[in-house]
């Protein structure tokens, strides 16, 4: 009688490890589910980046934020899902540069107008300061 209790306990023993070591193997060959949110993330900065004029002023950077998200579109398709996230999130992040780089072009040329309209101020402000006696 021992020995069919023992024999019971090793067989559900066996039965627990192979529906443990099942799992295990399942869990490791399913696919992780597809980066939507790094996806989106990186449509709506290269939206942003457009709506600001960055294909004129930082057309390389926009370039590659197309491209990045272009090979993360294909990698989803390829179900390389851990691929797919890091040239979403690498799209994303070239956008906001090209963004960033718009920005800082736009208000260094707004600067530069600013600083001009000064020096013709005081041109004039010195000129008209000589003409009275």
């Amino acid at each position: 009688m021992n020995s069919i209790k023992q024999l019971r306990r090793s067989l559900r023993g066996r039965v627990a490890l192979g529906l443990a070591g099942s799992f295990v193997i399942a869990a490791c060959a399913a696919t992780p589910p597809a980066p939507t949110a790094a996806l989106q993330a990186a449509h709506l900065a290269i939206s942003n980046a457009e709506r600001v004029d960055a294909g004129h002023y930082a057309g390389g950077e926009l370039a590659e934020a197309r491209a990045k998200l272009a090979s993360a579109d294909t990698a989803v398709t390829g179900k390389q899902m851990i691929r797919a996230e890091r040239l979403a999130d690498e799209s994303r992040t070239e956008a906001e540069l090209a963004s960033a780089r718009t920005e800082a072009t736009k208000a260094n040329a707004v600067n530069a107008e600013m600083q001009r309209s000064n020096s013709s101020l005081i041109e004039e402000m010195q000129r008209n300061a000589g003409d009275k006696p």
